[in-house]
């Protein structure tokens, strides 16, 4: 019985590891989609830089949505999001952790008035189309309260963000919140419209991260920190003067438009170097650290119902693969 029980045990240990080494053989699979701070990966890509630091990865090009469901159904090792989209995933059921903050919004993601709307105090008593819940309803919260009004002095209209240009275009609202390059795109369809408040006018209330699965995480630690090393190998190639035309070209090629157009997207994001992106790993209060941003957006996600439980925002966060460089 003993003996069988021995050849039993060694023949669960041999079927466990081989299956631990499988996973092991198996490319990081990481959803990404179109924001400039995680189009910079399709550099990494094209240069081929993940072979030469020895990890495998396969990244998936998904519309943004889409790559946070596929993240939640566990068909995916890691995704960029926001850190406030990470806690709405964590908290229906996808945990994550942030190993990698990319950038901040510095400007595309606004509030797009119509003619005639010169300021946020315009819009009292008027009608914005906005995504409820996401990212840029946080926005536009923040604009009206210092503006000194409130929710209650605007009419919501919940619209999809990838649908505002155009139902700020119909005349049924007098401005509408999106991201680039939903925000962008309303911009142009409606002449004489403008950004009356953007994400430059607070700088780390919306940050944008690599969020990986905890189990892969701590299976596949080495691999991830050589995802990060390839990641700022990234950042100084888009930011050295002498190699920022190509990686704007090969950035505004994954996304189909002119490098002249992509320039302007890559302005209004502030894809982070290694030390500014150790200072926002810090904790701290406020919109100057990760922590304080998801804490502020923690708060938000429960006032409006987007999740019923606050999120233990400290459990999200791990820096130390960036502290480590």
């Amino acid at each position: 019985m003993k003996i069988g029980m021995k050849k039993l045990f060694a023949a669960t240990l041999g079927a466990w590891m081989l299956s631990l080494s499988a996973q092991a053989a198996e490319p990081l699979k990481i959803g990404y989609s179109d924001w400039p701070g995680w189009v910079a990966w399709q550099v990494a890509i094209e240069k081929n830089w993940f072979k030469d630091a020895g990890v495998d990865v396969s990244f998936e090009w998904f519309d943004y949505v889409a790559s946070m469901d596929a993240f939640a159904a566990g068909k995916l090792d890691a995704v960029t999001m926001t850190n406030g989209d990470a806690l709405v995933t964590g908290a229906t059921g996808a945990k994550s952790v942030m190993i990698i903050i990319n950038d901040y919004s510095n400007g595309n993601d606004m509030i797009v008035g119509k003619p005639g709307i010169s300021s946020l105090k315009d819009l009292k008593g008027k009608k914005v189309g906005v995504e409820i819940g996401f990212v840029d309803h946080l926005l536009l919260l923040n604009g009206l309260k210092k503006a000194g009004m409130s929710e209650k002095d605007v009419t919501l209209v919940n619209v999809p963000t990838n649908e505002t240009p155009q139902v700020l275009a119909s005349g049924d609202v007098s401005a509408i919140a999106a991201w680039q390059p939903n925000s962008g795109v309303a911009l142009k369809l409606v002449p004489g419209s403008k950004p009356i408040y953007t994400s430059a006018d607070e700088p780390g209330l919306i940050y944008d991260v690599l969020a990986v699965s905890p189990v892969s995480l701590a299976t596949r630690k080495a691999d991830w920190e050589k995802v990060v090393k390839v990641w700022y190998r990234a950042v100084d190639y888009i930011h050295d003067p002498k190699t920022h035309a190509d990686a704007i070209k090969i950035m505004a090629s994954r996304v189909g438009v002119s490098p002249e157009e992509y320039e302007g997207f890559y302005t209004g994001t502030k894809i982070l170097t290694l030390d500014e992106a150790k200072g926002f790993f810090k904790k701290g209060d406020g919109f100057g650290s990760l922590y304080g941003s998801s804490k502020i957006v923690d708060e938000f996600n429960l006032a409006n119902d987007v999740y019923k439980e606050a999120q233990d925002v400290d459990s999200y966060i791990d820096g130390s693969l960036t502290a480590g460089l």
